[in-house]
């Protein structure tokens, strides 16, 4: 079977093909990160206009890609939420206006569902594997972070999400107060590269309630009161700054995932979204962990539609789901 899978959550512009067991025909995507910089974040109507213009050029790239015609194509899986309404929309109505013009079976798809299955596409390390159940789930990316248990495909518990602000836009927002654009993680983690992580104290997560939540607000509001308060020390140790505040983050959700993945007692540690491609998290899971953990590659990290044709594969293979015309965009949408 081949899918298509279309992904325009927030402001990337993504159109993949794979085949049914994972492997990637094509898988192109368009960034918007130029257009939005020097806002300092999303600008939604600018993003919902760059995909109007995209999404087209973007479907013929990817057949072009994979060597494929539209009616080659045996599946279309779009992602209908979470994410920003007006963005979803362009994806979902190409995604619609395919199937019905191609008599081909449609199927909307969660966005952080989709994440989860970054780890078992072509190149990714789970790809083709299926003993490696449970698995505890890690997301974390710009506007989520909770940990999921995975008992086989399509089986999930949620443990704990984030109370407040997700890991990643935490990080943006410590960026922002520095002065600098969007998006903050990377430029954090470069600034980072020559710093001491120990130099300086930010707070640990500490409240009552479930072990495996996660609350970064407060590490947030200590970083920007950090920065305010201590100009010469921005000044002169910029570097030792960005990576302690970068490990207090690290620290936070490396703690909080490992307590989870050792209570439950699984066989591996999945991270994604986003924020899985930071190489200090990858190397503090890799050293520290008990069990083995997975990273998606890089390029399938960050948002992709190549996990949301797989997404929408197995779950319209497995449990022979289908979504009509009357789909509709979904903001705000757990998993």
């Amino acid at each position: 079977m081949i899918t298509l899978g279309i992904e325009t959550s927030c402001d990337d512009t993504a159109v993949a093909i794979i085949e049914s067991d994972g492997k990637i025909l094509s898988n192109v995507l368009t960034s918007q990160d130029v257009f939005h910089r020097d806002f300092g974040g999303i600008v939604p109507e600018i993003a919902s206009r760059k995909h109007a213009e995209l999404i087209g050029y973007t479907i013929l790239e990817a057949l072009k890609l994979a060597s494929l015609l539209l009616e080659d194509i045996n599946l279309i899986s779009v992602t209908k939420g979470p994410g920003l309404v007006g963005s979803l929309l362009v994806g979902l109505e190409a995604a619609k206006s395919l199937s019905f013009a191609l008599n081909k079976p449609l199927i909307g798809v969660n966005h952080l569902e989709g994440h989860i299955y970054s780890l078992f596409l072509e190149g990714a390390p789970l790809y083709k594997r299926k003993d490696v159940f449970p698995l505890l789930v890690l997301i974390v990316s710009g506007g989520h972070t909770e940990l999921v248990l995975m008992d086989g495909f399509l089986k999930y518990k949620v443990l704990g999400r984030t109370r407040d602000d997700a890991a990643g836009e935490a990080i943006d927002k410590f960026a922002r107060f520095l002065g600098y654009g969007y998006p903050g993680g990377p430029i954090i983690e470069k600034l980072g590269l020559e710093g001491d992580p120990n130099k300086y104290q930010f707070p640990n997560l500490t409240f009552k309630g479930s072990p495996y939540e996660f609350s970064f607000s407060g590490l947030k509001t200590a970083g920007v009161y950090f920065i305010q308060n201590h100009p010469d020390i921005i000044q002169n140790d910029l570097a030792s700054v960005a990576a302690s505040f970068e490990n207090a983050l690290v620290r936070i959700l490396v703690e909080r995932t490992i307590k989870a993945a050792t209570d439950f007692n699984v066989k591996g540690i999945g991270v994604v979204g986003g924020v899985s491609a930071n190489k200090r998290l990858r190397e503090t899971f890799s050293r520290v962990s008990p069990v083995p953990v997975y990273f998606p590659q890089k390029a399938l990290s960050t948002d992709n539609a190549a996990m949301i044709a797989l997404t929408g594969y197995l779950r319209h293979t497995i449990n022979g789901e289908t979504s009509d015309l009357t789909l509709d965009a979904i903001s705000r949408l757990e998993l």
